[in-house]
């Protein structure tokens, strides 16, 4: 289904990725706590200037473009999330501190410090799992604790150590996943106001105005995370709305929107004698690409497996790559898959029945930025462990594996 024409490799291991919602720009955030912000091709000629630039990669003369990198957070950044109109980038790292920056530059506009946690009499950081714009008007982050923050972004912090409007604990372990459910009809602001998120072994519903409003029985697996499909057959008490929940043990399961006590259906994606691979990651394929209502899964052993929903049935898979699990998937604004885990980030391109991409080349090609544009780079790298980088490894930043990397730091006006 899918044949990959772009490797990007990174200095470091992938944590989070982003894909931005309107543009093809897509940023990464890793081990060492930075962030890189990339431009890729457009499959459109551009007759400007710098036209050879935006052409389609599978052209074979399109180039990669660094827009901007930068050490972003002292320790591992562990989450990223463009804004709603994807002007504003906002990451989070093991330092306790969630940074707004702008796509474009990078440049640091506003800086929050997450609350500390009191465990024993003793308080400190509350690594973050999850950031999300929920709204223009609202930014959640989730934690190792299991809290979820809402923040008024309508506020001005110019304090770094400004409270969240809201805290809700919808699950008693760290929030591995996050999805907003569409508006109601009645809406309206046209943006969500409720989300599912899993946590541990159960999965919860919130709700901007009353607080965490359902939450699941035990599953007795973990489930690691969610994306939302419409439009599937409805009938009997189904509208068609599904929530897919991704499991530790490999196993996808179905939640019907609106009964949130138990899940209806199972798919067995991944098995084996010890157990199935977790699935790290789902995304699902834009209505464009013309393969009906699928999903693709990303998991813990480098596979990227394709499910038709209704049909319930895997259809393809590729592999990302051996040695390492797929930490993000998504699907940019010109419908080309990208995959990111370990060191590497990789661009899909819809193959045909030959096997070609959508123009015309097989060719995969390991590809670096032709420039940095706007860097801001600290020159801080971490050494590479090529040991480590052998091993497959499952998401740190669920896990709290880099708890306590980084340090508590003050702000300081234009400190990046």
């Amino acid at each position: 289904m899918f044949d990959t024409v772009c490797t990007f490799p990174l200095p470091s291991e992938l944590f989070a990725q982003a894909i931005h919602p309107s543009e093809p720009i897509i940023s990464v955030g890793l081990s060492s706590g930075h962030v890189q912000t990339l431009r890729l091709p457009s499959t459109a000629i551009d007759s400007s200037d710098e036209g050879e630039s935006r052409l389609s990669l599978s052209s074979g003369t399109g180039q990669v473009v660094t827009m901007w990198k930068t050490r972003r957070h002292k320790g591992s950044c562990r989450c990223l999330s463009f804004g709603v109109h994807g002007e504003t980038l906002y990451s989070s790292g093991t330092d306790g501190i969630v940074k707004a920056a702008r796509t474009e530059t990078g440049i640091v506009d506003n800086k929050i410090a997450i609350p500390l946690v009191t465990d024993s009499s003793r308080s400190h950081l509350d690594a973050p799992t999850v950031v999300h714009a929920l709204s223009p008007q609202t930014l959640i982050l989730a934690t190792d604790s299991g809290a979820l923050h809402l923040y008024d972004l309508r506020i001005p912090y110019s304090s770094i150590s400004a409270r969240p409007q809201q805290t809700h604990r919808p699950h008693d372990d760290y929030v591995s996943s996050l999805t907003p459910l569409p508006p109601s009809e009645a809406s309206t602001s046209g943006f969500s106001k409720q989300w599912v998120t899993t946590g541990g072994t159960t999965l919860a519903l919130t709700d901007l105005r009353k607080g965490v409003v359902a939450r699941s029985e035990d599953q007795e697996e973990e489930l690691i995370s969610s994306v939302y499909i419409g439009g599937l057959a409805s009938g009997g008490s189904s509208k068609g709305e599904k929530i897919l929940v991704g499991g530790g043990g490999g196993v996808l399961t179905l939640w019907e929107n609106g009964r949130w006590d138990d899940q209806g259906e199972r798919i067995y994606v991944s098995r084996g004698y010890r157990g199935g691979d977790g699935l790290e990651a789902l995304a699902v394929l834009p209505d464009e690409l013309g393969k009906g209502k699928t999903v693709a899964v990303g998991q813990f052993d480098g596979c990227i497996t394709f499910i038709r929903m209704g049909a319930n049935r895997i259809t393809s898979q590729v592999v990302h790559g051996e040695l390492d699990g797929v930490v993000g998937l998504g699907f940019d604004v010109e419908g080309r898959m990208v995959s990111g885990g370990g060191q590497v980030v990789k661009v899909w391109y819809e193959a045909d029945a030959d096997g070609a991409t959508n123009g015309n080349n097989k060719d995969k090609r390991v590809m670096n930025s032709d420039s940095e544009i706007g860097s801001n780079e600290a020159g801080e790298d971490e050494s590479n462990d090529d040991e480590a980088r052998k091993k497959r490894k499952k998401r740190t930043r669920a896990k709290g594996k880099d708890r306590g990397d980084g340090q508590h730091v003050m702000a300081f006006k234009d400190l990046d």
